[in-house]
Formats: C-alpha cells, sequence, structure tokens
C-alpha cells in the first residue's frame, strides 16, 4: 500500500473511533465519508475539504485550519473550535448547540440557517457572515467584529451581543427579543421591521442606523446614541425608556426607565391564562322508594 493509502486509512480508523490524536494532513480533498470526528485534532489543517454532515462531538479542534472548507449540515455539539480558521466555509445548515467559537475566524463564511442556540461566539471575527434565517438564541457574540454581516430574518433571542462592532450589519426582520446590545456599535445597521422587545441597549451607539417599522416595546435606552438614527418616530419611543443622557433625534423624547439600574432591562412577561373553573359536581342520585310495610 502507498504512504498517501496508509494515511488515509489511518485517518478514516481515527476520526471513527473518536479517540486518540486525528491526523488530517493527507492531500486527499473528500473527507465526506468520515462521518464522526472526535478527540484531539488541534491544528489540523482541513482546508477545502468536504465535510457534508460530518458530527463533531466533544472534539478539540482549536486552531484548526478550516479555509473554505463544506461543512454544510455538520454538527458541531459541544466542540472546541476557539481560535480556528473557518473563512469562506460553506456552514449552511449546520448544528452549533453548545459548541464554542471563541475568536475563531468565519470571514465571509456562509451561515445561514444554522442552529446555534447557546453557541459561543466571544470576540470572534464574523465580517460579512451570512447568518440569515439562523436560530441564535441565547448565542455569545460578546465583543465579536460583526461589521456588515447579515442577520436578517435570525433569532436572536436573548442573545449577547454587548460590546461587538456590528457597523453596517443587517438585522431586518430578525427577533431580537431580550438580547443585551449593551455598549455595542451599530453605525449604519439596518433594524427594518425587527422585534425588539425588551431589549438592553444602554450605552449603544446607532449613528445612521435604520429604525423604520422597528418594534421597541420595554427596550432600554439609557445612555444610547441614536441621535442620527432613522426611522424613529415619537410611536417608537412611546414604548420604549431612557435616562438623561439618551440621545435622539430633534423633537422625539422617551421616558425614564424608573427602578432600573445600570446593564438591567426589561423582560418580556406573557400572561398565563387561569386555570378553566372545576366543573360543578354531578347532581346525587335519587334515593330509591321506600319499600311498602308487609
Amino acid at each position: 500500500m502507498s504512504r498517501l493509502g496508509v494515511s488515509i486509512a489511518a485517518l478514516t480508523l481515527s476520526l471513527l473511533a473518536m479517540t486518540g490524536q486525528a491526523s488530517a494532513r493527507t492531500e486527499d480533498k473528500d473527507v465526506a465519508k468520515l462521518t464522526s470526528f472526535g478527540g484531539m485534532c488541534a491544528n489540523c489543517d482541513l482546508a477545502g475539504r468536504k465535510l457534508m454532515n460530518a458530527k463533531f462531538t466533544g472534539a478539540n479542534f482549536t486552531k484548526a485550519v478550516l479555509i473554505g472548507a463544506d461543512l454544510r449540515g455538520a454538527i458541531f455539539y459541544g466542540s472546541q473550535f476557539s481560535w480556528a480558521d473557518l473563512s469562506r466555509a460553506d456552514l449552511r445548515g449546520a448544528e452549533m448547540r453548545g459548541a464554542n467559537f471563541t475568536r475563531a475566524n468565519f470571514t465571509d463564511a456562509r451561515m445561514s440557517g444554522v442552529e446555534s442556540s447557546g453557541a459561543n461566539f466571544a470576540q470572534a471575527t464574523l465580517v460579512r457572515v451570512d447568518l440569515s434565517s439562523a436560530e441564535l438564541h441565547a448565542a455569545n457574540m460578546a465583543g465579536a467584529n460583526l461589521q456588515k454581516a447579515r442577520f436578517a430574518n435570525a433569532e436572536l433571542i436573548a442573545a449577547n451581543l454587548s460590546g461587538a462592532n456590528a457597523r453596517d450589519a443587517d438585522f431586518s426582520n430578525a427577533d431580537i427579543n431580550n438580547a443585551n446590545f449593551q455598549g455595542a456599535r451599530f453605525d449604519g445597521a439596518r433594524f427594518h421591521n425587527a422585534d425588539m422587545t425588551g431589549s438592553n441597549l444602554r450605552g449603544a451607539i446607532f449613528s445612521g442606523a435604520d429604525f423604520r417599522n422597528a418594534d421597541l416595546s420595554m427596550v432600554n435606552l439609557s445612555a444610547a446614541d441614536l441621535s442620527s438614527a432613522r426611522g424613529l418616530d415619537q410611536d417608537q419611543l412611546d414604548d420604549a425608556c431612557g435616562d438623561g443622557s439618551t440621545r435622539l433625534p430633534s423633537g422625539l423624547n422617551v421616558r425614564t426607565c424608573n427602578g432600573l439600574r445600570g446593564g438591567q432591562h426589561f423582560m418580556l412577561l406573557r400572561a398565563v391564562p387561569k386555570a378553566p373553573p372545576a366543573p360543578a359536581a354531578p347532581p346525587a342520585p335519587p334515593k330509591p322508594p321506600k319499600s311498602p310495610k308487609q
């Protein structure tokens, strides 16, 4: 068997067993048959590989190189990809629940429709990434670079974008309920038709941002700068709150967030219907007639 054949066979056995050090430095570009990745593969070079529907379960791919890799439909449950380079990778429809992508590079990656609930993208680079229609419930993007990223129709419920740089990002029609945008920059960002109910925008900057038809119900705008925001009207602001340092376009105002301290924001509470009353007890059966005396 040639050296290349031995290398490919060893790689297949190692990855399918999900144990030991995975070796991924062969010249074979088609690794789609390898369905399960586990163990340690730090610094692996899988650039340009075909890894559709691959499963990364509890794997450690710290600083791995996956530039331009085809990862459509891949599963990343509980895996470590911090500092990994996934720029220009195709991750459409991937499942990333609970995975760690701290400081990973996703520049120009295609990630529409991914399911990334609870994933950690803290300080990651997601410049020009397409995350349209993605599920990002409780995802952590604190300090991430989201410039020109596309979140149209995405779900960012309870997501953390505090301190992020989201200049020129597109959040049109996104569901951003109870999210944390504190201290982030959204210069030129688009929130057209976005539902931001209950979110914390404290100290965030929205220079030139588009808020046409955005729902700002119960949003905390304390110390936020919306002085040059577009598409804002008083009806939207009547449902929000701020403080003396909130900056708004001329002629608009917002009520004070009474009782809210730094970092706190509204929580959306939905009324729970009362249980229906218990049905009335059925009437007692009639007493049997007395038997005639003998």
